[in-house]
């Protein structure tokens, strides 16, 4: 059960933790706008513009993370399979964001697909056996 705390944890921080290259690139161009950071982020391109956008997906994927562990826990689904998937799931999160400001397209919509695979996996594993 610990580790589906800890990927949770996990997860729950990545959108933070991505901000840091989006803050760089923001700071590039004339220094971060801390009065107007959306307007600022409108402007980025090219790496700013991808960071950008892997700091968005972090809360975008933390969704239905979120939910997929709190389902496993909730109904007291914390075996290896399920720990397995969610470790799998951090794992696809923490290259997603470098493949994305590497450019590296079709690494990253894999593994953004094994992210998402892995999250709906959880949940169906925790559907009852009829």
């Amino acid at each position: 059960m610990s580790i589906l705390i800890y990927s949770l944890l996990i997860a729950a921080l990545l959108p933070y933790i991505t901000k840091l290259p989006l803050a760089y690139a923001m700071h590039q161009i004339d220094g971060y706008d801390n009065k107007h950071p959306r307007e600022q982020q409108a402007r980025l391109e090219g790496f700013g513009a991808r960071a950008l956008a892997a700091h968005q997906n972090a809360f975008e994927s933390l969704i239905i993370f979120a939910a997929a562990i709190t389902t496993a826990l909730a109904t007291n689904h914390t075996e290896s399979l399920i720990q397995n998937l969610a470790l799998i799931h951090i794992a696809a999160r923490i290259l997603y964001p470098i493949f994305y400001m590497m450019n590296w397209d079709i690494l990253r919509s894999t593994i953004w697909t094994v992210g998402l695979f892995s999250s709906i996996a959880i949940i169906l594993n925790c559907l009852p056996v009829v």
